[in-house]
């Protein structure tokens, strides 16, 4: 079934299993303007691209990164052995095949090659090559790609905002003429930070010593920087962190799985300190005391 619904009618790929190990696959598609992200894990087995497969192509190519176990990548005559967290350039007009030799996870990104050729001074010479998992653009660009699988859907003007992101973070790893890194840097690594420094804040909402300090620390900027990318993006980073907070513990006060947390409780794990200081923005938020809000869910349940 995955060889006939996956591969032949969605990938357009031929499927060949390595050993007897029990099958596994598991793919997630992010369609964005020009842009396509599939995501999953799979067992050993080839996955061949071949002259027939190739026969509808758009004009298109492919970074593909290893995130875990052990794969290949054939293509032009040369043989790619990946690491977790490197990446293969694969051109989409060329035959190819991937292998996956243990059990893994992967990340691909489909791009635009007129968009990025743009970009990048003979971009056709690259495919068939590795970006080595030290290549700080391409660690940028997968943390960017995973957030938005995070993140979900996205509206019009954000997906195409996004699609571009992803393109110019993507000429940045394969190596951007000087001119366009430079515009491409303003424009995708700032948004890629951004993303990356929120996805850390939803994580560390409790952490008592959150702070625009201690998240630049952490990504190797300054605090400024911080500041500087959360007002381009029309707001502020306390804002963000508070608003974040609060709408975890509105989450929190409605979930029945912490019914026998108290509000303190629930406000101490959301990071705040301070519990009147918590009710007074919390109201003004939602326009509702913690106890209403709580009172008011599980009376309607």
């Amino acid at each position: 079934m995955w060889r006939e619904v996956y591969g032949r009618n969605i990938a357009n790929v031929d499927i060949e299993t390595i050993d007897d190990t029990p099958f596994h696959a598991s793919v997630t598609f992010q369609g964005l303007p020009g842009v396509g992200v599939v995501a999953g894990s799979r067992s050993p087995a080839h996955y061949h691209v071949t002259r027939q497969h190739l026969a509808s192509a758009r004009d298109g190519f492919g970074i593909s990164v290893l995130m875990s176990g052990a794969g290949t990548t054939k293509q032009l005559g040369r043989e790619i052995v990946g690491r977790p967290g490197s990446a293969s350039i694969i051109s989409g007009t060329d035959p190819s095949v991937n292998t996956m030799h243990s059990f893994g996870s992967f990340i691909t990104i489909v791009l635009p090659r007129p968009a990025v050729s743009a970009l990048v001074r003979d971009l056709d010479s690259t495919y068939a090559s590795q970006l080595p998992a030290e290549n700080r653009a391409l660690r940028l660009l997968v943390r960017y790609v995973q957030t938005l699988h995070e993140d979900g859907p996205l509206e019009a003007s954000l997906a195409k905002a996004a699609a571009s992101h992803i393109v110019d973070l993507a000429a940045l790893a394969i190596g951007a003429n000087a001119d366009a890194a430079h515009e491409a840097k303003q424009r995708g690594v700032a948004a890629a930070r951004l993303q990356s420094i929120k996805a850390e804040i939803r994580q560390r909402l409790g952490s008592g010593d959150l702070s625009a300090a201690t998240i630049a620390l952490r990504h190797a900027v300054t605090p400024r920087y911080v500041h500087k990318l959360f007002e381009r993006d029309g707001t502020t980073f306390s804002e963000y962190l508070l608003a974040r907070r609060l709408e975890r513990a509105s989450q929190m006060l409605r979930d029945p799985a912490f019914a026998a947390h108290t509000i303190s409780a629930i406000a101490f794990e959301c990071g705040f300190s301070d519990i009147s200081y918590f009710n007074r923005t919390f109201r003004r938020a939602y326009g509702a005391t913690p106890s209403d809000i709580r009172a008011a869910t599980f009376r309607i349940r």
